[in-house]
């Protein structure tokens, strides 16, 4: 059976990979981004009803994180208007161990629509698509925990964890833990890109006040700092986050991504590249 499958934040990190997997199966496929046709802007709720027009499955990721204030609102509201919509199955994209995530995972469990919880640890993606990146260019990354050890995981593994999920209906009503198959503390992640790009990368640890106002005077926006302050000073400790999940090999059959492989194909693309500059 084809669907008819609205992937909102089909430009991002998961939501793209997704698209690409869904449409490679003869899916019909929605991306729900500001610049779709329609259009689907989160700030704007007036464009929703639109996006949702003729829609029986959806994969929903919010920006910048369910965590953030005003999340658990937008999902209320989603949530009722995909039901009134004939939306029939709801991917949703969470955060492990952020405790307002959970509010926005139960707002879609105790909704009645059919449901899949995708419950994410770091994405490897951050040191190559996200915050991280420019700190890694330059060559010195200053972050604050340094003794965090944390399960990174691949976008790769999400997004086909999240197809198997919108397209199979035995992933109904479940919640998945995804994270990569080991352990790394920030010093250790910054040294395996080191030795990959065969550049020198050095880690600082700085506190998370230091942090937050780093972000700050580099213009990133409120939201965000306020995410990954939040991130740090509440996440990286929560009790059972340094727990390795075997939810992505039950439901692919085949093991995590590994952040050693993540970080040799990366390399290879040269985003970690630093342009040389040419003098005249």
């Amino acid at each position: 059976m084809t669907n008819q499958i609205l992937v909102i934040g089909g430009t991002g990190k998961t939501g793209r990979k997704i698209v690409q997997r869904l449409e490679s199966q003869n899916q019909n496929v929605r991306v729900g981004s500001r610049n779709g046709h329609p259009p689907f802007d989160w700030k704007n709720p007036d464009t929703w009803a639109t996006a949702l027009e003729g829609i029986n499955k959806m994969y929903v990721t919010f920006q910048p994180d369910l965590a953030v204030p005003g999340a658990l609102d937008a999902i209320e509201a989603l949530t009722r208007l995909a039901i009134q919509s004939g939306v029939q199955k709801m991917v949703l994209l969470s955060g492990k161990g952020e405790r307002e995530a959970e509010l926005c995972e139960q707002v879609v469990i105790n909704s009645g629509i059919n449901y899949t919880i995708v419950r994410a640890s770091w994405f490897n993606q951050n040191f190559s698509e996200s915050f991280l990146l420019e700190p890694i260019l330059a060559g010195h990354v200053a972050l604050p925990k340094p003794e965090a050890r944390v399960p990174f995981v691949d976008t790769d593994d999400i997004a086909d964890v999240a197809v198997a999920a919108l397209l199979d209906e035995n992933h109904n009503g479940q919640l998945y833990e995804l994270t990569g198959p080991r352990l790394l503390t920030f010093p250790e992640v910054v040294q395996e890109i080191s030795k990959a790009t065969e550049r020198d990368i050095q880690y600082t640890p700085i506190t998370i006040n230091a942090y937050t106002k780093m972000l700050e005077d580099a213009g990133v926006p409120a939201d965000y700092v306020w995410l990954i302050s939040y991130l740090f000073a509440e996440v990286l400790d929560a009790e059972g986050n340094d727990i390795i999940s075997l939810d992505i090999e039950m439901v692919l059959n085949r093991k995590p991504k590994d952040f050693t492989t993540y970080v040799i194909e990366t390399a290879a693309t040269g985003v970690w590249n630093v342009p040389v500059m040419e003098h005249s």
